[in-house]
């Protein structure tokens, strides 16, 4: 089970602008080693395509941590049963709960909540069409 906290700065700041929809990142995480990101990316912006790929290649814990941040209460709860804390304030942050947000700055967390606060702003500002998105 992959830890978003374990990756390095760079990898995250690239994590971070692929979901912003920046597609020379999204490749370069594709190609460089990282394809479980590129596919959560994706899987944030609203591919099927992509959650699939995360279910099937074994990276159960990121697309838990999909659903969870959509607030998919089975997911949260497998989150739970598993014991993946980061996850699970890493989806709370990005549905804007106040602990969880204080917990990423009292522990001086601030790219990786920089990157939950790209996932709000998008989830806050799109309708997403899961058919057009492809991974």
């Amino acid at each position: 089970m992959q830890d978003l906290l374990k990756y390095p700065p760079k990898i995250l700041l690239a994590f971070g602008e692929a979901i912003n929809d920046n597609k020379e990142i999204q490749n370069w995480l594709l190609r460089n080693g990282y394809p479980e990101l590129a596919a959560l990316a994706f899987s944030i912006r609203g591919s099927d395509e992509a959650f699939t790929w995360l279910m099937k290649n074994g990276h159960l814990s990121l697309a838990a941590l999909d659903s969870a941040i959509d607030e998919d209460q089975k997911a949260y709860q497998w989150l739970l049963d598993n014991k993946l804390t980061s996850h699970i304030v890493f989806a709370d942050a990005c549905q804007g709960k106040k602990e969880a947000i204080e917990w990423f700055l009292r522990n001086q967390l601030f790219q990786i909540f920089r990157i939950t606060q790209i996932i709000k702003k998008l989830r806050d500002s799109h309708t997403f069409d899961y058919h057009k998105l492809h991974f």
